[in-house]
């Protein structure tokens, strides 16, 4: 009943040599993927000291202070910079310019 046609030889002998010139573009494209790999950083999961007054000293020298900004400098994950910045702000190292639940905005006290 119907059904795939059968290929003549021509044929095949196509596709066998398109398959085999893929088969090598692969290798190669796979070769030079493994020489570009990144290496993972170890992130910190304990904020920094709030009395520490190196790193105090460093946020005031920052414009804009923001999460993702403090958990680069500083190396650690987000959601502990989140809670070091808010340590921050209860001790009165910097002051919350805007923000909402998701993302808040602070700025350094000048003293």
């Amino acid at each position: 009943m119907g059904g795939q046609k059968k290929l003549s030889l021509k044929q095949i002998e196509r596709a066998q040599s398109r398959r085999s010139e893929e088969d090598k573009s692969s290798d190669k494209k796979k070769k030079d993927k493994k020489t570009f790999t990144k290496d993972k950083k170890i992130v910190g999961i304990t904020p920094p000291s709030v009395k520490n007054k190196k790193i105090v000293s460093e946020i005031k020298k920052m414009k804009v202070l923001t999460p993702f900004a403090v958990s680069t400098k500083f190396n650690i994950i987000i959601s502990a910079a989140k809670d070091f910045l808010e340590q921050l702000e209860q001790n009165g190292a910097v002051q919350l310019v805007s923000g909402n639940n998701s993302i808040k905005i602070y700025k350094p006290v000048e003293e």
